[in-house]
């Protein structure tokens, strides 16, 4: 069993998106990684990943691209993105956004530019 409280979530920054890690192996869960996602206005890179990822948002807006193809989510929607497919997610709104995410432990992103990245530090 694994129990993360809300102030003891480390944040870590991105140019306009911060990362609240949740669960993660090295917060104790063994197959699952959930942060917590903030996203000021502006638009994100577009990447894969090797594993399906679940979005739940939380407040505000989102506007994603899997693709080539656009979808606005607000409060209370979900999104599956399947593993292997091109996306971003992009804030089109004044608002911070806010969504809670899941996905498979040990996950790998491909970035548009070739470039591929291990895990991220939120998701260790």
């Amino acid at each position: 069993m694994a129990i993360v409280r809300a102030t003891e979530s480390p944040r870590f920054d991105l140019p306009h998106t911060r990362f609240f890690g949740l669960l993660a192996p090295s917060r104790g869960s063994t197959e699952l990684c959930t942060w917590r996602l903030e996203v000021d206005p502006g638009e994100g890179p577009a990447h894969q990943l090797d594993h399906e990822e679940a979005f739940v948002m939380l407040e505000g807006s989102l506007t994603f691209t899997l693709n080539g193809e656009t979808f606005d989510l607000g409060p209370g929607d979900a999104l599956a993105v399947p593993a292997h497919t091109w996306f971003s997610a992009s804030n089109r709104t004044g608002a911070t956004a806010k969504a809670l995410i899941s996905i498979r432990s040990g996950f790998r992103a491909t970035m548009a530019s070739g470039e591929e990245i291990n895990t991220p530090p939120w998701a260790l």
